[in-house]
This record gives structure tokens, sequence and C-alpha cells, in this order.
């Protein structure tokens, strides 16, 4: 589900697509990262929801998220998760997640985004083994704050 699919929808109508009952904290957190288009980190989510929901809920919710297919996890070069919502391309059908896109960390500014135009190369495994999921970020400087071009 891309960020313009979802700003054409009402959070409940999502909600309720993705088999989730309206809270709060699901509509506030939706509708963050719908607002900022870039990958959120736990405390970054934290410090725009404010005090009106606690660490645990926050946490339940971007796992429920997860679980559901609605938002996936970006893995940081600093050893932490981000959150961002996913594409229609990444769920597919089955809402099973199948993140083959790019990931870019600007050195900058440090927002992280999906860069769903570039997929990762198909990997071949040896005998034996299963894959699950890639995970391919690149850091670099964003077309934001590169203000040579």
């Amino acid at each position: 589900m891309s960020s313009k699919i979802l700003a054409q929808q009402n959070t409940k109508g999502i909600l309720k697509e993705f088999d989730l009952r309206y809270t709060a904290c699901r509509s506030e957190i939706l509708d963050l990262l719908n607002q900022k288009a870039v990958a959120l980190s736990h405390a970054d989510i934290e410090k725009n929801v404010g005090a009106a929901f606690d660490r645990v809920t926050v946490y339940r919710t971007l796992k429920t998220f997860v679980e559901k297919g609605l938002i996936h996890k970006v893995l940081d070069d600093e050893g932490g998760s981000k959150y961002a919502l996913c594409s229609e391309a990444c769920h597919r059908s089955d809402r099973h997640h199948h993140h083959d896109h790019v990931h870019f960390k600007c050195l900058e500014c440090g927002e992280t985004s999906c860069l769903e135009g570039i997929t990762i190369p198909a990997i071949s495994l040896p005998k034996g083994y299963i894959f699950e999921e890639a995970n391919l970020l690149v850091n670099g400087v964003c077309k934001k704050c590169n203000t040579g071009s």
C-alpha cells in the first residue's frame, strides 16, 4: 500500500482492510507514518505521538502493524530498526512481506527512505538454505541534502 493510496483512504478504512480494530494509538501512528513518508524509529514515533501513549502501547502497535503487513522494519546501520509503510508490492495479495527494494539512509539528515524502484538482486543460496528476507541499506546523501545538483 503506497503512501499515495494510503492518503486517499481514511485511517478507519485502512485498519479495517488489514483486519485491525480502530484505536487512537493505531490511528495516530498510521497517520504519522503516512505524513512523514520516511522510515521512523520507535523513539521518533514516541516523540511524535507525545505522551498520549506509553512505550509499550507504541511497541505493540508497531509489532501488530508489521505482523499484519501494513508496515515493515528497516534495519539501520546503527543496529536499530525503523518502520516504514508497506507498498502494495511489498505484501501483494498474501499479506506476507516481500521486501525486494533498497533502503537509503542519508548521511547528512539521517532520514531513511524506501527506494521502491530499485530492487535487491536475486540471491542464489546453497542447497539446504531457505531464503526468508533480504535487507539492503545504502548510505549516501539524499537529493534533498545534495545541494550540488
